[in-house]
């Protein structure tokens, strides 16, 4: 993780909704994102999520009720998330929150068409006994 571009916005406000599952980032050029949890998770950053390289990414499924339980600082360039799935090893920089928020819609629709095509699903999947 390198420093910052300096022509990224920097946060103003970082607030967690718990209801609704929302990460709410104010950056400092006025734009406001509400990122879903469930979004954060299946995009983190860490190694496990992303792979070590393109191609290499592990599709993330069944996280529609993961919540955010904790938020860490780290230093003055990003956060890391604790989910209530116990990940907590992706750090979050403002460049890749901010690339987040601004293309929300369309990362969505991939990651949506990726587990549609994998065949699985954005819910838990259940033990049948």
């Amino acid at each position: 993780m390198g420093g910052l571009n300096p022509d990224t916005p920097i946060p103003t406000e970082i607030k967690l909704h718990q209801q609704s599952k929302k990460l709410e980032v104010a950056f400092s050029d006025g734009s406001r994102f509400e990122l879903p949890c469930e979004y954060l998770r299946v995009f983190s950053p860490s190694a496990e999520v992303r792979g070590h390289g393109p191609g290499q990414e592990v599709l993330q499924v069944g996280k529609i009720n993961v919540e955010i339980k904790n938020i860490e600082p780290v230093g003055q360039y990003a956060v890391v998330l604790e989910f209530s799935d116990g990940h907590n090893s992706g750090i979050y920089s403002w460049d890749y929150l901010y690339d987040l928020g601004k293309k929300q819609a369309i990362y969505w629709q991939e990651y949506l068409r990726r587990l549609d095509e994998a065949g699985e699903s954005r819910e838990p999947k259940t033990l049948i006994k």
